[in-house]
């Protein structure tokens, strides 16, 4: 027998992150259950090679500075002097994840790429690899995608007509570089909605717009290049309590102009040019200054430190109006559509690597079974059937998420060709909007916030090592995306008021009819009983209840409405791709929240034992050490 020192006895064996685009069962299910296989055949090696170079030390390196190396304002936001300056510093690994997401178009796909109705898929399928090793950078890409299509709305639709020349100019700039993959001319968008008065209610919006053309041709220089383009005829102040993305180069923003008219929506940049400045080497001619903004100060969050985000000052903040007046809950209902998409996205993709990361470590971590013997967790039944269960809710969130994000492809594209169709259930024209109205808020209240435990869980299943803070192997360290995944149930609308607005748009008395019967057409599409027999009690509740009266129970019907999906999402993808372990996973998910199994879905939680349960969390036919294959 020999003592253990710090430098020998056992020292677990370092776990190895395997590249997800092939590790991830159900990120390949959903792959291939959304995509014509022409469409996967072409993008999958340029995703796959994403889903290696997101692995690397490099990108882990760009994390942990961005994490260790968080934002501040210069001088507390004064110079020497004591006189105001609101200079943002970001760390470098910070800028280098965001130009490596700009490269790789994780915004700009959507709109340079066409893949038809499946464009967004591809785009949100490299998003997915990537979310867990950005360090948030993409919380400013989603607005910045947001942005882009609420001007791409306004520049090539029948909007247009409404638009002044200069007006056009200053969108068509703003979207060029929204929409660009050169780091050195890209823009990110702010998204300034949240007041004092409210998280979610806009209405009560303290800032103010004022229309005043005059000064408003103040040129505006962006990145290396300075561009002459007109500020905007309105002046805008009041006080933003939140601002993620305090880095970006423009925002979109709600404001008053009348009492009488509601809120409206501006774009405004954050930067004009102001030559009157002089540098700290005494130059004059080329000063920038923030556009009427002042930083009052930086947010300390528990989770997405490396992100900054601000509380803004505005006092004759220079923009332009977005289509009509008293129209801006309407227009930012365009980008709301997106970043909770993208919102729901980021979740999943932190539940996706901790995933990943506890099989990894089920492979190298050996354990005692009692009398001596030690085998590896990856063998361990108990801890395998913990995995396997949390990998079934995984996977039928994961459904219902790119469920979503087909339905949005569908909005802003033309339906597929019946050549190409998906296996998945599309609706008629008809119905396409009436049926994103609906899961543009159930996908993210339901996902965002089941994923929180399970992002947990995965933390657990690590043991102590879980727990810490890992930055000297950062590719193990949970504890910061289970972090970062805290907010998803709280920005862009935090559950409950996620689940009010679902209910709304069931009860509209213009449109909730149509949403019903979008529901109606995608749950009534399986033939399952019990879950047609489920939809029809909460329709005909829905249906003769009060608003007033259903909205105490707007999280449990909407949670059940969301599971009721995903079992016919289950059904499909079990239909579609038919195996042992993705029946038992669809079996365990309908037992679970109590329907039955019907149609030859398989065994359920009680059948199948641990092989079943191995190959549900590490796919069927994989090796997993030790000579043992599913």
């Amino acid at each position: 027998m020999e003592p253990s020192s710090s430098n020998t006895g056992f020292i677990q064996q370092q776990p190895v992150i395997k590249n997800q685009f092939y590790d991830d069962v159900s990120y390949q299910r959903v792959a291939k259950l959304f995509l014509p296989s022409a469409i996967l055949d072409n993008i999958t090696p340029d995703v796959a090679q994403i889903g290696q170079e997101v692995l690397s030390q490099k990108v882990f390196d760009w994390v942990t500075d961005a994490e260790h190396n968080q934002p501040y304002l210069r001088g507390n936001g004064r110079d020497s002097f004591g006189r105001p300056k609101s200079e943002l510093v970001v760390g470098e690994g910070w800028c280098k994840l965001q130009d490596y997401g700009f490269e790789k178009g994780v915004v700009a796909l959507n709109y340079d790429t066409d893949h038809g109705p499946y464009t967004r898929l591809v785009q949100f399928l490299r998003c997915h690899l990537w979310e867990a090793s950005c360090a948030n950078t993409l919380c400013p890409a989603a607005m910045q995608d947001g942005a882009a299509r609420l001007l791409q709305r306004h520049l090539f639709s029948s909007a247009s007509k409404n638009l002044t020349p200069t007006q056009r100019e200053v969108f068509q700039n703003a979207y060029n570089h929204l929409t660009s993959r050169d780091p050195t001319k890209t823009w990110t968008s702010g998204q300034w909605m949240t007041e004092r008065t409210g998280g979610s209610d806009v209405s009560q919006t303290e800032t103010i717009a004022t229309y005043d053309p005059f000064p408003y041709s103040v040129s505006v220089p962006q990145a290396s290049q300075s561009e002459s383009i007109p500020l905007g005829p309105w002046s805008i102040s009041g006080f933003k309590w939140f601002s993620s993305a305090t880095d970006s180069n423009m925002t979109i923003l709600l404001a008053k102009t009348h009492p009488s008219k509601g809120v409206s929506a501006f774009f405004a940049p954050m930067r004009r040019h102001n030559p009157s400045l002089v540098s700290h080497t005494g130059e004059s001619g080329n000063g920038t200054e923030l556009n009427g903004i002042t930083i009052q100060r930086l947010k300390h969050k528990f989770g997405t430190q490396s992100l900054p985000t601000a509380e803004l000052e505005l006092k004759g903040m220079r923009g332009w109006l977005i289509g009509e007046e008293g129209k801006g809950i309407q227009e930012i209902s365009t980008i709301l559509n997106i970043t909770r998409v993208h919102t729901t996205v980021s979740s999943m993709g932190y539940l996706g690597r901790s995933l990943a990361i506890a099989r990894s470590f089920a492979l190298v971590r050996p354990v005692g079974m009692g009398k001596g013997k030690r085998i590896a967790l990856s063998s361990h039944p108990l801890h395998m059937r913990t995995l396997a269960n949390m990998t079934v809710d995984y996977h039928g969130m994961m459904l219902l998420t790119f469920y979503t994000i087909y339905a949005l492809g569908l909005d802003e594209r033309s339906l597929p060709s019946p050549s190409s169709t998906t296996k998945v259930p599309t609706p008629p024209k008809e119905l396409v909007q009436p049926l994103l109205r609906v899961l543009s808020s159930l996908h993210k209240s339901y996902v965002c916030e089941t994923t929180v435990p399970l992002v947990y869980g995965c933390m657990e299943a690590l043991g102590g090592v879980g727990y810490m803070q890992n930055v000297e192997s950062e590719h193990l360290n949970i504890s910061r995306l289970f972090r970062d995944c805290c907010v998803g149930a709280i920005w862009e609308g935090t559950t409950d008021v996620l689940a009010s607005d679902t209910l709304r748009a069931l009860k509209h008395p213009l449109n909730g009819k149509q949403s019903i019967q979008a529901l109606d057409w995608l749950i009534l599409s399986s033939k399952h009983t019990k879950l047609r027999e489920e939809w029809q009690g909460l329709k005909d509740k829905i249906e003769t209840g009060k608003q007033e009266e259903l909205l105490p129970e707007a999280r449990g019907l909407v949670f059940r409405i969301a599971e009721i999906i995903i079992s016919v999402l289950y059904l499909v993808d079990a239909g579609a791709n038919p195996g042992i372990e993705v029946q038992a996973m669809c079996a365990r998910f309908m037992e679970k929240k109590g329907f039955s199994a019907e149609g030859g879905v398989g065994k359920g939680s009680k059948e199948g034992g641990l092989r079943l349960d191995q190959a549900i969390v590490y796919g069927p036919g994989k090796e997993i050490g030790q000579g043992t294959k599913l």
